[in-house]
Order: structure tokens, then C-alpha cells, then sequence
């Protein structure tokens, strides 16, 4: 009984495709999640608050002086 050339290469061919989808997915790992934003925003907005609050302190003082100068 003969087995042709074609069929074995046709069983091989299946056995590597076989092969080929499931190893990698043998050796896969799990991804590790995201790590926790350092900051949600709020503190980043509190600060350029503060310093546009500073600003227009700065600001209405030199005004101010410089209308008690005249």
C-alpha cells in the first residue's frame, strides 16, 4: 500500500498549521494591567487656579499702587 506524495504532504501541511496556532498560544502571558493615573486632573487644575488667582493679586496691587502714586 502506497500512500502518495500529495496526502503526506497534505497531513504535514495540516500539522504544521496545527502547530502554528497553538504553541503560541501555549506560551502567552497574561498582560499586566494598566497602572493607576498618578493624577485625575483636579490637581492640575487647582494649580493653574492658584496661579491665575496669584496673577490677578499681582496684577491688582500694581494697579492699585500705581494709582496712589498720581
Amino acid at each position: 500500500m502506497a500512500v502518495s506524495s500529495s496526502s503526506s504532504f497534505g497531513v504535514v501541511a495540516v500539522a504544521v498549521l496545527i502547530f502554528a496556532i497553538a504553541l503560541p498560544a501555549v506560551q502567552a502571558q497574561s498582560i499586566a494591567p494598566a497602572p493607576a493615573p498618578t493624577s485625575d486632573g483636579t490637581s492640575i487644575d487647582q494649580g493653574v487656579a492658584y496661579v491665575l488667582m496669584f496673577l490677578a493679586l499681582a496684577l491688582t496691587y500694581l494697579i492699585h499702587s500705581a494709582d496712589l502714586s498720581c
